[in-house]
């Protein structure tokens, strides 16, 4: 096997093991929940929300944090222009838990977390006067403040809001130097549906639609060939024209064993995520997304290079390429080199997504289910899987690890690169909308392996799987994003909704028309007429 296979092989086991992320709304920060213990209840009934904490140094537009209101105290405004912009000062007592020595006559006081209860600093800092109190937190996420459970008849009538310790360190620096501060405190909501998810709905069902129809394409290529040389009676098949050992064919083992190693190589990420180890990942994504990008661009520019394409150069150690896969990889190395060294600029995203979504075309080209029962063995454990690693894990860890890996956890990184990304348009809070590889590549295995079949046996669209799979996939992808919404923007394991709708779909359909069979166990036509 030479240079090209080995690394075709890999990038196949990366993008599969990448199945550990799903869409995903990341926010301004992270929010820790502590609702259990303390139920709603009148004068605690806020609905938690997100709270923009913009300042003004000196009469200057500053630094704008991200804070959240508490359940109790009233809400904070939706719209920036009707927000005042308010003095802000330090309480004294620091943690607020006595009414302060000072009057603030209508200021925003920062008080600091600990010592007493979130509602008795709010108590004492609205009995001094202030407007609103911001609690700087003692770590850089953010704790949604509830009441505590015996607590009753709260009169709390100024917003108390969260602020991470490192927006908090800022402005006790700012007040240490004797800067006059404002803050201007407002919580614009978030659209219903933003362009992101329609375009990154868009991109999911457009690549699997172009890796099926590569797919097929190539599979009725082979079984041509195939006939041409069973009619000449050929028993030797050319190496220069033969894809067939390019293809890796999953059976149900290793469809098993691929949700066991796939959970190892979580658990793994979430143990020792890291700076380094995000940067190893970088790598491998990014020599994953050169084997892919050469691959599209030499299938694609092929029609017009047809000599190049055709023409072979053995190099010692490395393997046989041909011209134009040499021609055309200094292009895609320096384009994934970029990529790395520029990815956190804003439009790094763009990169990204190239080399992700022709990393994830090269892979439902190369790897292939041969039949509907590895297909279902396969999708019916990645169900499972994500449901474990989203929701059950939460349980076991004291945090969903599934998200925790794809939002980068302690690494200082914004999250791993195994996933397609969006900015969020007309999002007021920004961030990006993301799906991850397993998300498309998994039910695209199935949907490729649908349209290959209906090629072969040479049906049409209506009569075949193709068109009600992919039809499956896209209302699968739909429904996620509808449970996003109405989970408040939780994380969903998109495969929870995806692979009902598209395994449900062809075995449903399969068994109605008598083809149940067939597909289970061969996953080619008994018999087809000619291809040629």
């Amino acid at each position: 096997m030479d240079l090209q296979k080995k690394l075709s092989s890999l990038l196949c086991c990366a993008a599969l093991i990448s199945l550990f992320s799903f869409p995903l709304l990341i926010s301004a920060g992270d929010v820790v929940h502590d609702d259990d213990s303390a139920p709603k209840k009148p004068g605690c009934d806020n609905v938690f929300a997100l709270v923009k904490v913009q300042t003004f140094v000196n009469g200057q537009e500053g630094a704008e944090f991200v804070g959240v209101g508490a359940r109790f105290g009233t809400t904070v405004g939706s719209e920036k222009g009707k927000a005042k912009k308010i003095h802000l000062t330090l309480s004294d007592p620091r943690n607020c838990c006595t009414v302060p020595k000072n009057q603030f006559t209508g200021d925003v006081v920062a008080v600091d977390r600990g010592n007493c209860t979130f509602t008795a600093k709010a108590v004492n800092a609205q009995a001094a006067g202030a407007s609103a109190v911001l609690i700087i937190n003692d770590e850089n996420d953010l704790y949604e403040m509830v009441c505590e459970p015996d607590e009753t008849d709260l009169d709390i009538h100024i917003p108390a809001v969260m602020v991470p310790k490192d927006a908090g360190l800022f402005l006790e620096k700012l007040l240490a130097g004797n800067s006059s501060v404002s803050v201007q405190l407002y919580s614009p909501e978030r659209p219903l549906i933003d362009l992101a998810e329609v375009f990154l709905w868009m991109m999911a069902v457009g690549t699997v639609l172009c890796a099926s129809y590569w797919s097929a394409w190539s599979a009725r290529e082979s079984a041509v060939e195939e006939e041409k040389l069973l009619r000449r009676a050929v028993e030797e098949i050319p190496d220069t024209k033969s894809g067939a050992s390019s293809i890796v064919d999953i059976n149900t083992t290793s469809a098993v064993l691929f949700v066991v190693v796939a959970s190892c190589f979580l658990v793994l990420l979430y143990k020792f995520m890291s700076y380094w180890f995000v940067e190893l990942l970088v790598i491998l994504f990014c020599i994953g997304g050169v084997e892919g990008l050469v691959t599209c661009l030499v299938a694609f520019l092929s029609r017009w290079f047809k000599s190049a394409s055709d023409s072979y150069l053995n190099i010692p150690v490395l393997g046989t390429f041909s011209y134009l896969t040499l021609a055309v990889s200094p292009f895609c190395i320096a384009f994934a080199v970029v990529w790395a060294v520029y990815r956190n600029a804003p439009l790094a995203w763009i990169g990204q997504d190239v080399l992700g979504i022709t990393l994830i075309v090269t892979v439902l080209q190369v790897v292939q289910i041969p039949n509907l029962k590895v297909g279902t063995v396969l999708l019916s454990c990645a169900f499972l899987y994500d449901i474990f690693w989203v929701f059950v894990s939460e349980k076991l860890f004291n945090v969903s690890v599934m998200i925790a890996v794809a939002s980068g956890g302690d690494s200082g990184e914004d999250g791993i690169p195994m996933l397609l990304k969006l900015p969020r348009f007309l999002d007021p809070w920004g961030g990006y909308s993301v799906i991850g590889f397993g998300d498309i590549l998994l039910p695209g295995l199935l949907v490729a392996f649908s349209l290959r079949y209906d090629w072969l046996a040479r049906k049409g669209l209506l009569a075949g799987y193709f068109l009600y799979t992919i039809v499956a996939y896209g209302l699968g992808l739909l429904v996620t994003y509808v449970a996003l919404y109405l989970m408040d923007g939780h994380g969903q394991p998109a495969l929870l909704y995806i692979v009902p709708f598209t395994l449900g779909t062809i075995l449903t359909l399969a068994k109605k028309r008598g083809e149940l069979q067939i597909l289970w166990a061969q996953g080619r036509p008994v018999k087809t007429e000619s291809l040629y």
